[in-house]
């Protein structure tokens, strides 16, 4: 009955098809009739404007008064996420980007990155390290840089006082080398005038070393 009220015959559709938002394919509408943009998670929908199926999406019209149209969700009332217009399942692992990869979890999702944040200390086969973006790969990469293009950026620098902007970045502070009395914390950081990872040092004390106990003279 609702087809035969809603769905003309024959079909009248534009000659060129809507063009959809990221994340919402085209589909057909409810009479099986014109292309129309799928609906997402969270969108109205009705008889006509049907949610995208390939995400488990229903219209529901549980919250709906009479006569109104329902909204997307998941059919089984399963939460899940939407991260750049695409929805995902509960439990559903997925990668936004080559560099990161989430969990979808209760409605929310988890990420941890998939590049290594290392740090490369100078040594003598690679005195000056630097990392760089490599064309055709998603993770930068630490190169050894000779040391007349280190020289010459570091008096770029210096000459220039640093005319980009140094992101901070560095370690935290290890724990103090001595249990008690004066010690040294060391640390890999880029708060310099070089911007350069270096490793610094500071002296610490934990708590003054006990005193030691007096000789008493031998009784005789």
């Amino acid at each position: 009955q609702v087809c035969a009220q809603l769905c003309r015959r024959p079909c009248y559709c534009p000659w060129v098809p809507p063009r959809c938002p990221r994340g919402s394919p085209l589909v057909l509408d409810g009479c099986g009739c014109c292309k129309i943009c799928a609906r997402r998670l969270g969108e109205p929908c009705d008889f006509l404007h049907v949610c995208d199926q390939s995400q488990g999406l229903v219209c529901d019209y549980s919250s709906a008064s009479a006569g109104t149209g329902g909204t997307c969700n998941f059919e089984d009332d399963e939460e899940g996420c939407e991260v750049n217009g695409r929805v995902y399942r509960d439990g559903e692992v997925f990668q936004p980007s080559c560099k990161i990869q989430c969990h979808c979890l209760d409605g929310g999702f988890n990420c941890i990155p998939l590049c290594q944040e290392d740090v490369r200390l100078p040594t003598p086969d690679c005195p000056y390290p630097r990392r760089v973006e490599i064309p055709g790969k998603c993770c930068p990469e630490w190169i050894c840089e000779a040391q007349d293009q280190h020289l010459l950026r570091d008096a770029r620098a210096v000459s220039a006082l640093l005319p980009y902007p140094c992101q901070e970045w560095g370690t935290e502070w290890s724990a103090c080398s001595a249990t008690c009395g004066l010690g040294f914390a060391t640390r890999v950081s880029n708060q310099n005038r070089y911007c350069r990872l270096e490793t610094q040092r500071r002296l610490c004390m934990v708590t003054p070393c006990p005193a030691l106990p007096a000789a008493f003279p031998a009784v005789s």
